[in-house]
């Protein structure tokens, strides 16, 4: 099951089940796979050519004008070289250097093809998964920390599979290279350098554990920093209202301080760190150097001046390799980790998977409910709806009325398909609505919801959202029956007029007959209106009550209403209380019962 990382349980170790999750990602290079190996093999030729370097280099170094000079008191070393000796050298080495930037250029071109090829169908994938979730899914994960979270993973990805990896097997391939030299120059230093290497190895391990624990903590207070960011943008309103800007900042600073705090932290740690690598490996040096000048100036010299140069630059090459490996390994452990959190999302069943209904006969209308009973996933202790039973012929307008919480939204949600009921059922036309293939359902249905939330770009785009393929002329023709054209050509951009942020360029009343253009450009045979006109001024509520009486003709329309005057057409009225039916009836009916619910009501909104 897909969960976002919690940064008080998550513990940051590869397992055989992390990797085994990790390898899935070799499914998206599958289609690049000749690619890649191509680019490996660019990798190998770049990296073995590497070793060339120092070896060439302590010949160029250590080269002399006689077979067995040696260094005078006269003279210097360098005097002493062999011109010969150097221009073949140079001359090899500038080949040298030709040959690797080229497979270094071919490796990183080639990398980054199958990175970014494999990050969109990456990309593409996750998205779509997103966009396919039950809505159980978002309630059980905040949408902030999610984008948040899958866009740091994406990066962590990108960056590993682009050069992270590749770095990382050029510096084992060069640590590798450079023992079975040194062992063949000389043993004997050979074994002072691999006494030490061996137990910074161990230690940056040991260190590199602790040091991406502090990362990864920092990392989801990052994202708990930026679903503040989102929550209380997007809430702008409130905050200002409730003049909460101060208490809002203040839990902001606390988060950002924390991530400042974590990463001091982590800093100290890995200054300390690089500190202690540094001092071991320059000293290993320095008394590799002491040792093996003894091997190559002393009277009896066991060791060429060229291939003890050769030996000390393998040495530092060796040394920066291995206090690379540290962050290198943090880094594909990392990427594991976000591998393993991305390919957690793509298994996460999507409704289109769990809803196995497969039947796309034409929709007529006709709802029924059957012994309903329903309680949410994440609160199986508390029953939301309770055993409803009612129907609705194909044209009908039945209202649902009652207080906060008594299920008239669940009853909506669950007619969209968000939900499975828990016990019962939602028949559509006779059919159990499982059995409908469920865009095939939702493309009979539309929704005005009391909050409009409008996309960024034009009016014409977000009227159109009801049915992408619409012609001009077919939403200009739903606008005015929404009583929307009028304002909308008092704009001088008029249907290209961009709306803002969430709507934030239009009015209450502006936006729901956009919801209402879009609802009736998508043509549904079921209507779900929740509340459409409870948040609206009189003169607004008058346009959109008209636009909501051409909208509802001839369909089956579901109408959740607090004014009860708007609903007074209703061909049936059901009052819940509880999650359950306590009145049924038309609006006169239930307008006469003494002491009745809906009665009381009536008699409170009318005086």
């Amino acid at each position: 099951m897909f969960k976002p990382k919690n940064k008080k349980k998550e513990k940051v170790k590869l397992t055989k089940e992390s990797i085994h999750k990790a390898k899935k990602i070799f499914t998206y290079l599958k289609p690049y796979q000749g690619m890649f190996i191509i680019g490996w093999i660019f990798l190998v030729l770049s990296s073995s050519a590497g070793l060339f370097f120092p070896y060439l280099l302590g010949q160029l170094l250590g080269g002399t004008t006689t077979e067995s000079a040696g260094f005078s008191g006269n003279s210097s070393w360098v005097e002493q070289l062999d011109l010969t000796n150097i221009n073949i050298v140079a001359g090899l080495l500038v080949v040298l250097f030709f040959l690797q930037s080229l497979f270094s250029y071919f490796r990183i071109i080639l990398f980054t093809k199958v990175t970014e090829n494999t990050l969109r169908d990456i990309r593409n994938d996750a998205f779509q998964k997103l966009i396919y979730m039950p809505m159980d899914f978002f309630n059980r994960n905040k949408v902030g920390a999610l984008t948040s979270r899958l866009s740091a993973d994406i990066t962590i990805i990108q960056d590993t599979l682009r050069t992270t990896i590749a770095e990382f097997f050029r510096q084992v391939i060069i640590i590798v290279g450079s023992i079975i030299f040194i062992t063949i120059v000389s043993w004997r230093l050979a074994l002072i350098m691999l006494a030490t290497v061996p137990v910074m190895a161990i230690i940056a391990v040991l260190f590199g554990r602790f040091i991406r624990k502090l990362s990864k903590k920092a990392q989801d207070a990052a994202a708990d920093s930026n679903t503040i960011i989102e929550e209380n943008l997007m809430g702008i309103t409130n905050v200002k209202t409730f003049t909460n800007e101060q208490f809002v900042f203040s839990k902001y600073k606390k988060t950002i301080d924390t991530i400042r705090q974590l990463n001091i932290t982590s800093g100290n740690w890995r200054g300390l760190f690089v500190s202690f690598i540094i001092l071991c490996l320059f000293g290993a040096i320095v008394f590799i150097i002491w040792q093996g000048l003894h091997m190559t100036i002393g009277p009896n010299p066991t060791l060429e001046r060229g291939d003890f140069f050769a030996f000390v630059m393998f040495t530092v090459f060796m040394g920066a390799s291995f206090g690379s490996l540290p962050d290198l390994y943090a880094t594909i452990q990392k990427a594991i980790g976000a591998t393993e959190h991305l390919m957690d999302l793509l298994e996460e069943k999507t409704e289109l998977q769990t809803h196995q209904g497969k039947d796309q006969s034409t929709i007529q209308g006709n709802v029924t409910f059957k012994s309903l009973i329903f309680h949410y996933p994440q609160r199986k202790d508390m029953t939301v709806i309770n055993d409803i039973s009612f129907s609705a012929k194909s044209g009908e307008k039945i209202a649902l009325v009652g207080s906060s919480g008594a299920g008239k939204s669940t009853i909506a949600s669950l007619l969209q398909g968000f939900y499975t009921p828990t016990k019962g059922s939602i028949e559509i036309d006779d059919k159990n609505m499982r059995d409908i293939e469920l865009n095939h359902l939702r493309r009979h249905m539309a929704l005005v919801p009391q909050e409009v939330l409008l996309f960024g770009g034009s009016i014409k785009e977000n009227i159109a959202f009801g049915r992408p393929d619409a012609t001009e002329e077919e939403i200009i023709a739903a606008a005015k029956q929404a009583n929307a054209l009028q304002f909308i050509e008092s704009f001088p951009e008029g249907m290209d007029t961009e709306v803002g942020d969430r709507g934030i360029q239009l009015s209450g009343g502006q936006k729901q007959r956009i919801a209402i253009a879009r609802a009736i450009l998508k043509n549904p045979t079921i209507l779900i209106l929740d509340e459409a006109t409870s948040a609206l001024d009189s003169e607004s509520e008058r346009l959109v009550q008209e636009a909501l009486e051409t909208l509802m003709e001839g369909r089956t329309s579901f109408i959740i209403a607090h004014r009860l005057s708007t609903i007074r057409k209703a061909d049936k009225i059901l009052v819940l209380e509880n999650g359950r039916i306590i009145e049924e009836g038309t609006h006169e009916e239930l307008a006469e019962k003494e002491n009745g619910v809906y009665a009381n009501l009536s008699s409170l909104q009318n005086t």
